[in-house]
């Protein structure tokens, strides 16, 4: 079996994303000298700038559009949010939240060493002068996490304070708890599905959860459909280990500048805001052949005992959720597709 870089696919053929307009760093031209350096790394994906947009609905340009849930809600923590995202690639999610939001949170960026280069160069251009371990502020940093490596993924819980037991919590410097990990078009290769899978786990498995405060890493994942035959095991082997659902968004209309002969709503009065019906967030043309979507997800609390297999193929196909070492899928993923095409035609 050939074995290539992940980022430097056989017969790798693509162009910047002309939709992208975040700057100098995000723009058709940064993108085509990235593209040439990183490979698919170095591109915009469409599924970034849905969860870019997500992310902007904290802003107070963004009062217009509401989402349930909003992009920061989380189960138990106080406030002070640390984010993880991997396969960050341009870095343009990380750099969106950065500007957001992060006071008093932090933002870790990751992806393969080779890739971490870029996102210290955009990150920095987004953020203050940056030290040498800093992506240009006090609170982004760029860390290497290939998934599946449990190594990366344990030194970053050691520099943070990730962790919850007395081994590793002597040398961080603070305690975090991790309460949102932000995946942005990151299912498209089977090859990969299992690593990621395995990562998502780690992450939100003892002792990173701070169980005992009831907190659990909320994970935030845009997805863009390209081939369902090939990216439907992933979210049938993701479903047995975590609950997910779509992220739903409304838009809120001032009729204050209608005249009253156009206000179709008996019960709206001029001046006053109107809202349109919950949808699913992700495209806003559902005639998009490649439809886009945001889910939100959370680690299954009965998951945190089941034995994880060593094998790829076995945690793709299901083996050890539930509890059993049958083969086994989950039909959600199916289920709210079915339930979102039908929602938007």
């Amino acid at each position: 079996m050939s074995h290539h870089h992940p980022n430097f696919p056989p017969s790798l053929s693509i162009s910047p994303n002309t939709t992208a307009d975040d700057g100098d760093e995000f723009g058709i031209s940064a993108q085509r000298d990235a593209i040439e350096k990183f490979g698919i790394a170095g591109r915009v994906w469409e599924a970034a700038l849905a969860m870019c947009s997500y992310v902007n609905s904290m802003s107070v340009d963004a009062r217009d559009l509401e989402f349930d849930p909003p992009f920061l809600e989380g189960r138990g923590w106080d406030g002070h949010p640390t984010l993880i995202e991997l396969g960050s690639g341009t870095g343009i999610v990380a750099a969106q939240i950065a500007r957001m939001f992060l006071g008093d949170g932090i933002i870790i960026a990751t992806d393969l060493p080779d890739v971490c280069p870029l996102l210290e160069r955009n990150l920095h251009a987004h953020t203050a002068p940056p030290d040498s371990r800093k992506s240009g502020c006090d609170n982004v940093f760029v860390r290497p996490l290939a998934w599946g490596n449990i190594k990366h993924a344990a030194l970053i819980e050691r520099e943070f304070g990730l962790r919850r037991d007395a081994n590793f919590m002597g040398d961080a410097p603070s305690s975090n708890t991790l309460t949102h990990v932000i995946c942005s078009d990151l299912v498209y290769f089977p090859e990969l599905f299992a690593p990621l899978l395995r990562t998502l786990i780690h992450l939100t498995s003892f002792p990173c959860m701070a169980a005992m405060n009831n907190v659990y890493p909320k994970i935030v994942i845009s997805y863009k459909i390209r081939s369902l035959q090939k990216e439907a095991p992933f979210w049938a082997a993701f479903g047995l280990w975590f609950t997910f659902h779509p992220v739903l968004y409304r838009r809120r209309r001032s009729t204050r500048l209608l005249p009253h002969s156009v206000v179709a709503d008996d019960h709206s009065l001029n001046g006053d805001v109107k809202t349109e019906p919950w949808m699913p967030f992700g495209d806003t043309d559902p005639d998009t052949p490649d439809r886009t979507f945001v889910f939100f997800a959370y680690r299954r609390p009965e998951s945190l005992s089941w034995d994880i297999p060593q094998s790829d193929q076995d945690l793709i196909d299901g083996v050890g959720a539930r509890g059993t070492s049958f083969r086994k899928a989950d039909d959600t993923f199916e289920t709210l597709l079915f339930m979102i095409m039908e929602h938007t035609e």
